[in-house]
This record gives C-alpha cells, structure tokens and sequence, in this order.
C-alpha cells in the first residue's frame, strides 16, 4: 500500500530538521510526534519533542512531570528532551508591550483616552493567543533549534495547527504593511513639525519602529525554515474512519497553499487481522470489515502519502517501552 516509508522519507532528506504533526482530535498526533522524536533519538540525534497542544499529554506519556518546567531530559531515553509549550508569560509580555504601544500613540497623538478598554478588546480575541503561540514556536525554532539536531512539534487539532502556521505568511505580510504604515506616520510628524531637527533625531530611535523590524525579521527567518522543503515536513495523521480522512485531505490542501511542505501521513489504530479472528465476540470481526473500506479509501485518496501504519494496540501507549513499540511498528507495520 504505502508508496514511499518513513524512512525513505527522511534517507531523501538528510538536512531534514523540523517536524510538525497534525490531525483531527484523537487520531493519535502525540503518539506519532513521540515515535518520529524517539526515532532520531535511537539513530544518535539530539532531539527535542515540544507540545504546542494547549492540552499537554507528553507528561502523562512519559510519567514525567514536563509542565512548567522549562525544557526536561526524558529519564531513559538517551538524545530526547521535551517541553511542553507554556505561553502564559508570552501572552504577559504581549499585553505589556501592547499597553505600551498604544498609550504611546494615544500620548503621540495627543488623544485624552484610556487605552484600558483598547487592551481588554486586544488580549480576549482568539487571534491574540494564536500569535504567542507562534511566537513560543519561532522561539524554539530560532533559537532552541541551535541546540537541536532535531525537533518535533506535538500540534493541536490541525484546524488550530494550520492556523498557527499560516500566521507565518498572514503576519509577514501584516507587518510589511505596519512598517511602511508607521514610516508614513513618522515622516509626516517629522513634516509637520516645527523642530524638524529634534523630531528627526526622536524618529531614527523611534521604539516601534524597531520593534516591528526586529519582528519581521524574526517572521522571515521563521518563514524561511517553514517553507523549506529540505528541512521542514508537516506528517498527518489520521485513522480509517471517514471524518479523519476527510479532515486531512482538505487540510493537505491547505498547508500546500501556505507553502509548507507535506512529509507525508500516518495511519493509526489500524486493526490486525489477527485480532480480529481472535475475538470472540463479533465487534471486532465487523470493525475489522468495516476497516477493510476505510482503508481502500486511504489508499485511492492518500496512498501516494501515506509513510506510516501504527496498528491499534490493546492498551494504551504509555512509558518508554510503549513508544519503542510504536517505532518498530511505524518502520514495518503493514495491515491486512
């Protein structure tokens, strides 16, 4: 069925760096990221696996306290750390510096307003904590990345994750605009002004002006390694029922209109035939059926994508040991 391995993936892309997994909830997104991070691990990688899921589950994976801790070494596992992605402080430093720009504005102006009511409106829009997000993300990238040869983002549901990642090309082309915007307002103070020269000198060291351009080249250098192809894949998961499927086929779609490159995707919880035939009962035996259909639809709509199969196991995957499994299993499983 599977048209080209992970392996075969990554042996076509040694300067792979950066991995991002994505699905419909509960399709397995930790259990594949935690198998992609411990692979590289077990190959001699320094590897990182970082949670962007608002509801962390690499703690209860792992039977480690990994909340609020920074990045932690995963006891056990030589070459892996984790962290799972806390962007309360973030979002903190954003209201800051947003109290900051816009009382300065308002002062500039000279506009007698309390900018209290402007902030509350600014800090309850989902889009606010999409953008800390991304910004802990560039972070990790830009930064921790230095320290990492590879690192595996755990993101939310990929409605969520594609959001996230597509902030890179809507919040580029957003602060382009406010650049040249706040250049505009700056020469006219500077026109209007009758102390041209003391003015000049106020713009050149103009705050937000700074700001803006030290962010926009944080976004394209962020941009940068989301796009390209050599060191970036975005690998899907999903499990063969027909909303999953869907799901991804219409999210692939989108990702590739955002320029980001697909890495291929994983199917999870596949049923062995095995199983099947040794239940007693005839549930199993009619999801195995049922199954049969799920996976053609896979391998007609997905197959030349499709890198993985995880089959579903009878307990589930915790600890070190459970994840290794999965490994073994992501590099040979085939379904009936």
């Amino acid at each position: 069925m599977s048209k080209i391995t992970f392996t075969d993936f990554v042996e076509k892309h040694p300067k792979i760096k950066f991995f991002f997994t994505g699905g419909k909830g509960g399709v397995g997104k930790t259990i594949s990221a935690a198998a992609i991070a411990h692979y590289f691990a077990f190959t001699g990688k320094k590897t990182l696996i970082a949670s962007l899921n608002p509801v962390h589950s690499l703690s209860s994976l792992y039977g480690q306290d990994i909340w609020g801790k920074g990045t932690q070494k995963i006891d056990g596992v030589e070459n892996l750390w984790a962290v799972e992605v806390d962007i309360k402080d973030k979002i903190g430093t954003y209201r800051d510096q947003l109290t900051e720009r816009i009382t300065s504005f308002l002062k500039w102006a000279d506009i007698p307003v309390d900018p209290s009511s402007f902030i509350d409106i600014a800090v309850t829009n989902p889009a606010f904590e999409e953008s800390a997000q991304f910004d802990a993300m560039t972070d990790i990238m830009l930064e921790e990345g230095e320290d990492y040869e590879i690192i595996v983002f755990d993101c939310a549901a990929v409605a969520n994750a594609i959001r996230l990642l597509g902030l890179s090309k809507i919040y580029d082309l957003w602060l382009a605009r406010m650049i040249e915007s706040r250049k505009e307002a700056l020469s006219l103070r500077v026109k209007l002004s009758f102390r041209k020269q003391k003015v000049a000198e106020e713009v050149k060291s103009d705050p937000m002006m700074a700001d803006l351009l030290r962010q926009h080249t944080k976004m394209k250098k962020a941009k940068a390694i989301l796009n390209d192809v050599e060191k970036t894949a975005f690998v899907f998961v999903t499990i063969p029922l027909a909303l999953p499927i869907a799901v991804v086929r219409r999210f692939i779609t989108m990702v590739r209109a955002f320029d980001i490159p697909v890495g291929g995707v994983f199917v999870n919880r596949i049923i062995p035939r095995e199983a099947a035939e040794q239940d007693p009962t005839d549930y199993m035996k009619n999801s195995f059926e049922q199954q049969a259909r799920y996976m053609g639809m896979i391998d007609e709509q997905l197959g030349d994508l499709v890198s993985a199969y995880i089959p579903l196991y009878p307990t589930e995957v915790v600890g070190i040991e459970g994840v290794a499994q999965v490994v073994e299993d992501m590099l040979s499983f085939t379904p009936d």
